[in-house]
């Protein structure tokens, strides 16, 4: 993969980016006033980076349990080994799931599959859940709610090399 030139206008904007949008009616315009620029010329930015796959998406982080979405857990799942893969990605397509991994089983923790499963209400995650053992015959598996979250942040990195 090559390594592309940013021009001062998207570094600018990568950078505020990379921050996070402002809260407000119109961040794209507030990301332009800051830098003397037109939205126009911001949105046409973003186009730019992404066009070079600088960046390949944006989206939100939202605040689940600050909106009244109250079942999350992880589901450590016990897959054969050949199916795992397979698996993993038909699961990766579910709305309600957001991360999919598979990880190293030990002697003491034979799990080798992990979903975030997501849905309004314990209860909800809990049928999903199930139904999911049952659709693939997965027999072993633990399911992990959140007993306090201690942190939430996302990777930032430093443009100013």
């Amino acid at each position: 993969m090559k390594k592309e030139v940013l021009s001062e206008k998207e570094w600018l904007v990568l950078k505020d980016l990379i921050k996070g949008l402002p809260f407000c009616e119109k961040p794209f315009l507030e990301i332009a006033k800051k830098h003397h620029l037109s939205q126009e010329e911001v949105l046409e930015v973003i186009k730019s980076l992404f066009k070079k796959k600088v960046i390949t998406r944006l989206g939100i982080t939202l605040r689940h349990n600050l909106a009244g979405i109250e079942g999350n857990a992880m589901v450590a799942w016990k897959v054969d080994e050949e199916k795992a893969e397979e698996i993993g990605k038909l699961l990766a397509q579910r709305p309600y799931i957001s991360h999919c991994y598979l990880r190293k089983t030990y002697p003491d923790w034979p799990y080798n599959l992990y979903t975030m499963v997501h849905g309004k209400s314990r209860e909800e995650v809990l049928s999903m859940i199930k139904g999911i053992a049952e659709e693939f015959e997965i027999k072993d598996y633990e399911v992990l709610f959140t007993q306090k979250e201690i942190v939430r942040k996302h990777a930032r990195y430093d443009l100013d090399l």
